[in-house]
């Protein structure tokens, strides 16, 4: 056992150089950073949670000596103990009654994905700006830039122009009437800008975690996918498309609308969750949608089909699969699978 703490300790070393080179705003760095969770989660999924627990340490500790204290705290609360923590759930395990192991649901294990990814998404705002009204202006001026992209490509309306010089003389002698509904359609479309920066602001907190709960979810798998080739993953492979979160899950979204509804972080916290969950829904529906397929003629075929529409609707499908997999868990129709391969 004592033999995992240099190995993860080393890990925590790349994971902080990974996630350091984001500094250099380059889009090879941004590769890169993305990259800087896995190491940990190798080590935790085919060492222990010791080993990832000393690579969050070791990972913090060199950003937060070296680099800036704070980067060191951010790398800890937004990537690496997630990481770890999700990484030490994954080959939890209980000996049954019939003296085997029981490893952790995957259907659980997926909605601690959730929750983990809405608290990372707080924990780094909260880090940036612990005031919560310096936290709003500056998603506020984001959503603004956003907002202003959208209107140069056309996707929002832009203000009506007030014409040339000559002619805004020719209209204010001859036609001053025109004016008017010149200016109440300017009026009208920076209107309809601002509350479309404004909604976007609300619900970024929501994009962001669920953006992060599939980052998340994939980390995990390409880990484990990396540690099972090397023969040290820590359990049998789960049958994946079985995955299906427990009906707590759906008291966890209904509080998290309530909390939603709450000012400062707390609400963040309420938007974050609904965003997490729904994205855990959706990964849950596509897993539904792999299990109930299974052995049918043309399931390639489907599955293929379901991917295209994914992709082609830019996400607009997704919101079926929320639907499907909360459906599914209300329902709960479909029956435990034993492990195998998927």
């Amino acid at each position: 056992m004592t033999k995992d703490i240099p190995v993860g300790a080393g890990a925590g070393l790349v994971a902080a150089l990974l996630f350091g080179v984001l500094l250099k705003a380059t889009t090879l760095a941004i590769l890169l950073y993305l990259l800087a969770p896995l190491p940990i989660l190798i080590v935790g999924l085919g060492w222990s949670h010791r080993g990832a627990l000393a690579a969050v340490v070791s990972g913090a500790l060199a950003l937060a000596l070296f680099v800036s204290p704070y980067l060191g705290l951010a790398f800890a609360a937004y990537l690496a103990l997630p990481a770890w923590w999700l990484a030490y759930l994954a080959v939890l395990g209980r000996t049954g009654p019939d003296g085997g192991i029981e490893w952790y649901p995957t259907g659980r294990l997926l909605a601690w994905v959730a929750g983990t990814a809405a608290l990372a998404f707080v924990a780094i705002a909260v880090i940036a700006s612990p005031d919560y009204d310096t936290f709003r202006s500056q998603l506020s001026a984001m959503s603004r830039r956003v907002v202003q992209v959208q209107v140069q490509r056309g996707r929002i309306p832009a203000p009506p122009q007030s014409g040339t010089a000559g002619e805004g003389t020719a209209n204010t002698t001859d036609k001053p009437a025109e004016t008017a509904p010149q200016a109440g359609g300017a009026e009208k479309s920076d209107d309809l800008a601002s509350e479309v920066a404004d909604a976007l602001a609300t619900v970024a907190p929501a994009l962001a975690a669920q953006g992060l709960t599939i980052l998340f979810t994939f980390y995990l798998w390409a880990a484990a996918r990396i540690v099972q080739i090397s023969g040290r993953l820590l359990r049998p492979w789960p049958d994946l498309p079985s995955t299906m979160m427990p009906r707590t899950a759906l008291l966890v979204l209904a509080a998290a609308f309530a909390l939603s509804l709450l000012s400062g972080y707390a609400g963040v916290l309420g938007i974050a969750l609904m965003g997490a969950f729904s994205a855990a829904f959706a990964l849950q529906g596509l897993a539904a949608f792999h299990d109930r397929s299974r052995g049918r003629p043309g399931r390639f075929a489907l599955l293929a089909g379901l991917y295209v529409l994914l992709f082609l609707t830019q996400g607009v499908a997704m919101l079926a699969l929320i639907l499907f997999g909360i459906a599914d868990t209300v329902l709960d129709r479909r029956r435990p699978r034993a492990s195998g391969s998927a």
